[in-house]
């Protein structure tokens, strides 16, 4: 076993190089979807759950519960002692890896297993979904090491920086907040709180499950049906929020991190959502403006000029409505302003003339790049699965995903940026260092 973890990381990086990522799509009687990878290239596996629930699911004055969740399930369940400790032992005991992470969209559990433990991986996820336990001492427990990542994160450089975008960028829909939550909500909080939380998102209805790597898909299939068949169904969850008007007049904001001494300089627009082809474009516009030292970002303001230390522009895309950001740490004494200007300058050219062949063909190269990164491992294949099954409602966007880009034209990527990208679409955000 000890062997197999060393190269466990090695194994599940052998890339499926192929255009085609092969599934099959269930869905069981109590409402969960299933999605089965098979590859027998590597002896590893990946079980994952992926649950149509994030911060934006949560009541104003209850913030934070769905990264919350994302800790206290792994808190043990009916027949796993021990709180994280006992979790953490089944897993290492069989030479496996796990982790989780939370968005303001979804909540994502993977474990990775040699394959020969495949019905372990299933077993434990079962166990989150059917018989979590739900207590004051975990929910105690959970609450401090939360507080403590919550402090690392204000902490570090920049931290509160997203934060301070997102409560300016969104004004009714739940986006405005973090994923985090507030601690005082937190605290205030109780067991049954929690209880009618998970009741309601950690549902079978309300999630799908992901199995890829070396499996046969018959088998596991009648595995899934045994360890998830059993778990009931939950209400359908209903979701209204309501919608932001548009941004007519740019706003500008001051905001103070005593943890920089360097300035960050933000503009944010608010763009569509991750599945309308615009998304798309916009993320081939930044990859344009910003990826690597040949971008129109870096070599005029960052190498040339010298007036910044970095400019970064990143298309953010969530369910609901993205975000567009446009980064940059000045050089000296450069005021935002005179970073805006410089900015504004490339983003007109894209609006006003069509980029030239070479660059698009070198952006549509470097989209192409990262499609096959994306699904590289079964762990990248399993998250690809889960999220465009879920997030996108097209589970074939794992295949199809690079000929929506490849259809895309340098007109197209000048109509977007008329269409998002304009000086009273925006918000501002200085992000200045606290005088001490």
């Amino acid at each position: 076993m000890k062997n197999f973890k060393n190269i466990l990381i090695m194994l599940i990086t052998v890339a499926t190089y192929s255009q085609s990522v092969d599934f099959e799509k269930h869905t069981l009687e109590n409402g969960l979807d299933v999605i089965l990878h098979q590859d027998n290239s590597a002896p590893v596996v990946v079980t994952s759950v992926m649950y149509h629930v994030g911060a934006k699911d949560e009541d104003e004055d209850k913030t934070g519960f769905a990264h919350f969740f994302e800790h206290l399930l792994f808190e043990g369940t009916k027949n796993i002692d021990g709180g994280y400790g006992g979790w953490n032992q089944i897993i290492n005991s069989n030479g496996g890896t796990f982790n989780a992470n939370t968005t303001a969209d979804r909540t994502y559990y993977y474990e990775i297993f040699p394959s020969n433990k495949l019905e372990i991986g299933l077993w434990l996820e079962s166990e989150r979904m059917l018989h979590p336990v739900v207590s004051q001492k975990g929910i105690d427990t959970q609450n401090e090491v939360v507080k403590e990542e919550k402090r690392q994160g204000e902490n570090q450089p920049y931290g509160k920086l997203i934060e301070v975008v997102s409560e300016n960028l969104f004004e009714v829909h739940p986006y405005k907040g973090t994923v985090i939550g507030k601690i005082e909500h937190l605290d205030a909080a109780t067991e049954e709180d929690y209880k009618k939380f998970n009741k309601k998102f950690h549902i079978p209805n309300n999630a799908v499950l992901v199995v890829a790597g070396d499996i046969e898909t018959d088998k596991t299939l009648d595995l899934v049906k045994k360890y998830f068949g059993e778990i009931p169904r939950g209400e359908e969850v209903e979701r209204n929020f309501p919608r932001e008007k548009p941004i007519t007049v740019s706003k500008r904001v001051k905001s103070y991190d005593k943890n920089i001494q360097i300035p960050a300089y933000v503009l944010a627009y608010r763009t569509p959502p991750q599945n309308d082809r615009d998304s798309w474009v916009l993320n081939m516009i930044s990859t344009y403006l910003s990826d690597g030292e040949s971008s129109k970002f870096y070599k005029k303001i960052v190498d040339e000029k010298k007036m910044a230390l970095a400019v970064q522009a990143i298309n953010l895309s969530q369910e609901d409505y993205g975000i567009y950001i446009v980064f940059s740490l000045p050089m000296g004494e450069k005021t935002f302003d005179e970073m805006n200007k410089e900015i504004d300058e490339e983003i007109y050219k894209i609006q006003n003339e069509l980029i030239s062949e070479r660059d698009f063909e070198k952006i549509r190269n470097k989209i192409e790049s990262q499609f096959v990164s994306s699904n590289a491992s079964f762990e990248g294949i399993a998250s690809s699965l889960a999220t465009y099954h879920m997030l996108y409602d097209d589970v074939n966007l794992i295949n199809d995903q690079i000929d929506i880009y490849m259809s895309i034209t340098r007109e197209e990527m000048r109509e977007v940026a008329n269409k998002y990208l304009n000086p009273n679409q925006r918000i501002e955000v200085e992000y200045l260092p606290e005088e001490k």
